[in-house]
């Protein structure tokens, strides 16, 4: 599960390199059409140094390229932020899953801890009786050692 997990981080690690080389090819083009923008404007082919309409149809579609440029960047921003949010949505959910896995585990642990523990619990209990039993014995032997010698004693 973890080498599939890291494959799939790996993965979208190289396409958001990719991603983020298209939006910087972009952005690179977007700055050229802004040059010949600017290029554009400085021209003036009218009479007495003035621009004509022709200059301004040009200058228009100048801007009309630089707009659709921008454009493409803002849709290629979108898709990186929507990668971005499904990436953090997968790796919200596979970090739950772990978590359950692993408060599975600690629960199955803690059962089989209370199980062991019932039976040391056992034990002790049965070794205590015979400690007892051992106990009574060696008293009850002792008394009626003690009063076979008192016995004999009198007896003599």
């Amino acid at each position: 599960m973890l080498i599939f997990i890291f494959t799939f981080l790996l993965t979208l690690t190289q396409s958001a390199n990719l991603e983020s080389a298209k939006l910087e090819k972009l952005v690179a083009e977007r700055e050229s059409l802004h040059r010949q923008w600017k290029g554009s404007e400085s021209i003036k082919s009218g009479i007495f140094g003035n621009r004509t309409k022709k200059d301004m149809i040009e200058t228009k579609e100048w801007l009309e390229r630089i707009l659709a440029k921008d454009n493409q960047i803002m849709d290629e921003l979108k898709m990186i932020g929507a990668i971005e949010t499904t990436v953090i949505s997968q790796e919200k959910d596979d970090y739950k899953t772990i978590t359950l896995s692993l408060e599975q585990d600690v629960q199955a642990l803690k059962r089989a801890l209370s199980e062991k523990d019932k039976e040391i619990d056992a034990v002790i209990s049965s070794r205590r009786t015979l400690e007892w039993t051992s106990v009574i014995f060696f008293l009850s032997s002792l008394g009626l050692g003690y009063g076979l010698y008192q016995s004999k004693k009198k007896i003599n």
